[in-house]
């Protein structure tokens, strides 16, 4: 009996399947050679650092701003770490195979973690989305290449092992999607447990290193968060104390804008959420200081306490347009309209995560664009610039594989797996170009703390 003849639905795919994204892949291979990722040309338009630290303060708090140049002045990796729109400047002057993904923007060794599941448990993934965008998947796995090289010197391994991590991490990257690519696309999409994460990166030397965090990550709760941040009031209830610069109370008219900006949000979420927060009241506010690259925007904590005075902390984030927006032309890519910027963070980090925060939104507050999520909900992390010698290239190959499990729920695997091959070329293309930028970030470092010591730029350090 012959199948019936029904419409092509839109959104769905064609049957029977038109061409293969295999041999696409390979296709691109004559006109992007995998080799040509090691290409590292820095043009005369590129800003120096400190002209680049200095656009990126624009719209900050000004009295924040010396604190993140304080913290992007600490160390080479710390540099990096808040200057995501300056590598996507040099990015976007690199070749590119024109696939394009969801992408995180800032996918640096820094910006991987546990936080917790819905039932409990604790995932690893990739934990920050402030820079996310639909954009080349090289730029993730450059800058995650780039960071690894960083983090290693920082950590004190020989320069054999900083350049294995990046190779490494890009080996991950290239098996795992081969690996996807041969599952169903069902099978694909929720492959890797994070329980098989070791053995399938062969991380073992890790393993110590991911018990102490995750024992760490489960004590790191609201309530902890609380017991160390807030007091009782007459009323029963509790508020914050203040802890400046990071933690500080705020004007009565500012945390009403913010509490009132929790309704909006509601309607952000799934309706099956809205019981768990029906059953809280909102207590308090406070401002705090996040991060590196985040340092100077605007970010508020809020209290929940349930009937037994037990507490639900959320944190209210100012979301920017993403830094990689102005270079996405520059590489062959259209920057879709946003009309939220809140709403790109979140939709992206669903796109790009196995499983997200169950309480992640999005909300205005005074014609802001602000993202909403828990606040130290079970969430740790590894510090790869805290490393032993031996741990990082491990640490690369395990975060090499979350890149690729997270670009393959936007961006057909068959498609980038045919590109990268079953050689180790792209590997050691990648592995060159992360440590020609390793250097270039050095540079800028150094001109950036040069800059602080000369007065020409302020910053606050120790905070």
């Amino acid at each position: 009996m012959a199948a019936p003849r029904l419409p092509r639905m839109r959104g769905f795919a064609e049957w029977p399947p038109q061409g293969s994204p295999k041999e696409e892949g390979k296709a691109l291979r004559s006109s992007v050679p995998r080799g040509a990722h090691r290409t590292l040309d820095l043009d005369g338009s590129r800003p120096d650092a400190i002209t680049a630290v200095e656009e990126s303060n624009a719209g900050r708090i000004p009295e924040l701003t010396p604190i993140r140049v304080g913290r992007m002045a600490a160390t080479p990796f710390a540099f990096l770490r808040g200057s995501a729109g300056l590598m996507a400047h040099d990015l976007a002057r690199t070749p590119t195979t024109r696939i394009g993904a969801q992408i995180c923007g800032d996918a640096h060794a820094a910006n991987f973690g546990l936080y917790g599941d819905a039932r409990g448990g604790l995932v690893i993934d990739l934990n920050d989305f402030d820079e996310t965008v639909h954009g080349p998947w090289e730029w993730d796995l450059k800058r995650l290449a780039a960071s690894l090289v960083l983090a290693g010197r920082e950590a004190g391994a020989d320069e054999d092992t900083c350049r294995k991590a990046a190779r490494d991490a890009a080996g991950a990257y290239r098996r795992t999607m081969r690996l996807l690519a041969k599952l169903s696309v069902l099978d694909a999409w929720n492959a890797i447990a994070d329980e098989e994460l070791v053995s399938h990166t062969d991380a073992h030397d890790l393993l110590g290193t991911l018990e102490r965090v995750s024992e760490k990550a489960r004590a790191n709760t609201s309530g902890r968060f609380a017991a160390k941040s807030t007091e009782e009031v007459a009323d029963g209830g509790r508020r914050f104390v203040d802890a400046p610069p990071v933690l500080r109370r705020i004007p009565d008219a500012e945390a009403a804008a913010v509490a009132a900006s929790l309704e909006p949000y509601v309607a952000t979420l799934s309706e099956d959420r809205l019981p768990l927060l029906a059953r809280h009241a909102v207590h308090d506010v406070a401002f705090r200081v996040v991060g590196t690259g985040s340092v100077g925007t605007r970010s508020y904590v809020v209290l929940l306490l349930d009937h037994r005075g037990q507490p639900l902390v959320l944190q209210v984030k100012e979301a920017r347009p993403s830094a990689l927006v102005p270079h996405l032309a520059t590489a062959g890519f259209e920057a879709p309209p946003v009309e939220h910027e809140g709403r790109r963070v979140v939709l992206g980090q669903k796109r790009m995560q196995v499983v997200s925060d169950i309480l992640l939104g999005w909300t205005t507050v005074d014609g802001r664009p602000f993202q909403v999520r828990q606040f130290r909900n079970r969430k740790g992390s590894v510090d790869p610039a805290a490393l032993a010698a031996d741990q990082v290239d491990d640490y690369g190959r395990m975060t090499g594989a979350l890149l690729a499990r997270a670009h393959a729920h936007s961006a057909d695997p068959r498609l980038i797996a045919g590109y990268c091959g079953k050689n180790e070329e792209l590997d050691e293309a990648m592995a060159d170009f992360a440590v020609a930028y390793a250097d270039r970030t050095e540079a800028d470092h150094a001109e950036l703390v040069a800059a602080v010591r000369s007065g020409r730029i302020a910053a606050e350090t120790g905070v």
